[in-house]
């Protein structure tokens, strides 16, 4: 930083700056430069590896009729519908104004005989009014002959976990063999049931059956097709390594369908972190249980389309499992009924380098190591780490979405910006730090799946965002990396300043809330 302080009054500061440069910021900046490198190889030699399955499966047409058993379950002339194993439909909700028609109209929707299934409502809306909407709804399908039951709480102790515990309790649940779960704003179609539980009942090692998610939103705005093709990879090839190599992998808290026995003998339902879903994955499989993804049998839902509640959701997905994690490395690693590789592979790789490494690096390695190295230019960073690595993984990430290739930059830019709510996330949930390690805010959906039909009556159509939040955190990064991007220009080398006044513009926009929809109230 030579240049900025040879001027005339800026000697002092000069010179302060040379005495502790060379034996404390140089080292320390070298020591980062070399995690933030290492935590980047793990990263990449993980997306690479799981490119490799992927590609294996793919060219060898795995199919998972071939792995497990699967025949359509057939009706028995002697005993009737009997032979149906009995499903119960749990449809978890909290104030969903906008979509409860939708998950109870295609809950009730499901093809199955109707003296085998049982739909479950669980409300835990404060809201008297949508409580009272609910429960209409429920009495209309009630009145067509669907057996469903609408069940509330005196609280909401747990969030979803406890909605969900409490909802196994009713005794007509002892009679039911298989749960399906859907949150309030899925849509199952008509043959859901027919496509998941032959796998189940035909495969007593199988557990959980997961299918994939389709977004009704994804066209709404940009911000929700980068959320597309972030979730479009976690599906097509996070999950489907999972399943094909160990069969395991997160569950995603909705879509999937388990089979009840598994669930009681894990524990049930635990409400210690904000990521249940996972929690009752990781003691499920701990239990010698394996999963199955089936990645062609798709369930429709609706992306967060506002910034705000896409901040809170990836908060929630960030501080969990690094919660969940710090709590069940020890349990993981004594676990005596699954294989040492299965506990190194959900330790490393499932929790280790996609839940904390992945955060950890794509914010401090690109938006505050990177950019300070243009202050010390004894520090450089070899272009393999810069440009070559996160060129690959961005690359390996556009393969789940194809038709989003050409806004690969502008996912690259979002998702260090998200980077920086994630990485926070990740150290509340690690060091448990403030309240917010148990924050649980109910995505707020806007009802894009009933706007998408058809026919239907609309709402106002949302628009984009015109500045309606100011987000101090991100503005400040922004200003960090637009200070660091101008003296690149000035006096660095390296050509930073590039990718440095991109990344800033990325923070400003989002900083001052140009960024996804809104409602009006009106």
């Amino acid at each position: 930083m030579e240049g900025v302080f040879s001027g005339t009054g800026h000697g002092q500061m000069g010179m302060m700056w040379e005495q502790v440069r060379a034996p404390l910021i140089v080292p320390f900046m070298k020591i980062m430069v070399i995690m933030c490198l290492a935590m980047s190889v793990m990263l990449f030699v993980e997306r690479v590896c799981m490119g490799i399955i992927i590609a294996v499966v793919k060219l060898m047409k795995y199919k998972l009729e071939k792995r497990y058993k699967w025949e359509a379950i057939k009706e028995d002339l002697e005993i009737g519908n009997s032979c149906y194993p009995m499903v119960l439909v749990q449809i978890p909700m909290y104030n969903e104004k906008e979509v409860y028609q939708l998950s109870i109209g295609a809950a009730c929707g499901l093809s199955w005989p109707s003296d085998r299934i049982i739909i479950q409502v669980l409300d835990d809306s404060t809201d008297p009014i949508i409580k009272d909407l609910v429960e209409l709804e429920c009495k209309r399908w009630a009145g067509k002959g669907i057996n469903i039951k609408y069940e509330i709480r005196g609280n909401r102790n747990g969030y979803k976990a406890g909605a969900l515990k409490q909802g196994m309790k009713h005794p007509y649940v002892n009679q039911c063999e298989f749960v399906a779960i859907f949150d309030a704003d899925f849509q199952p179609d008509p043959d859901f049931l027919w496509r998941t539980i032959p796998f189940l009942a035909h495969n007593p090692e199988l557990a959980l059956v997961q299918a994939r998610w389709k977004f009704v939103n994804s066209d709404e705005c940009l911000m929700t097709r980068m959320q597309e093709m972030s979730l479009d990879y976690h599906f097509i090839v996070e999950q489907e390594a999972g399943s094909a190599t160990h069969a395991f992998f997160g569950f995603n808290g909705t879509a999937g369908v388990w089979r009840i026995s598994a669930l009681n003998e894990a524990g049930g339902w635990k409400d210690r972190t904000t990521v249940e879903d996972m929690d009752l994955a990781v003691r499920v499989s701990l239990k010698g249980w394996k999963f199955v993804y089936v990645g062609d049998l798709k369930v429709k839902n609706e992306l967060p389309s506002t910034f705000k509640a896409y901040r809170y959701q990836q908060h929630r997905w960030s501080c969990g499992p690094a919660n969940l994690f710090k709590k069940m490395i020890i349990e993981i690693a004594r676990n005596k009924k699954v294989t040492v590789w299965k506990k190194f592979y959900v330790i490393y790789s499932f929790f280790f380098v996609r839940k904390i490494v992945a955060h950890l690096v794509t914010f401090i390695f690109y938006c505050v190591v990177l950019p300070a190295t243009v202050f010390v230019p004894e520090v450089q960073v070899p272009k393999w780490g810069a440009i070559y690595i996160p060129s690959i993984v961005s690359l390996l990430n556009a393969v789940g979405t194809p038709r989003s290739f050409h806004l690969l930059v502008f996912w690259i830019l979002f998702e260090n910006v998200m980077s920086l709510h994630r990485t926070k996330g990740t150290f509340i949930g690690l060091f448990e730090t403030g309240t917010r390690v148990n924050e649980w805010v109910v995505t707020k959906k806007l009802g894009e799946a009933l706007k998408a039909k058809p026919g239907s009556k609309s709402t106002k159509k949302p628009r984009v965002q015109i500045g309606e939040s100011v987000y101090v955190l991100e503005i400040f990064v922004g200003v960090y990396l637009f200070l660091c991007g101008c003296y690149d220009l000035s006096f660095g080398k390296n050509h930073y300043f590039i990718y440095l006044f991109l990344q800033a513009m990325a923070f400003f926009i989002v900083g001052f809330g140009y960024i996804g929809v809104f409602v009006p109230n009106s």
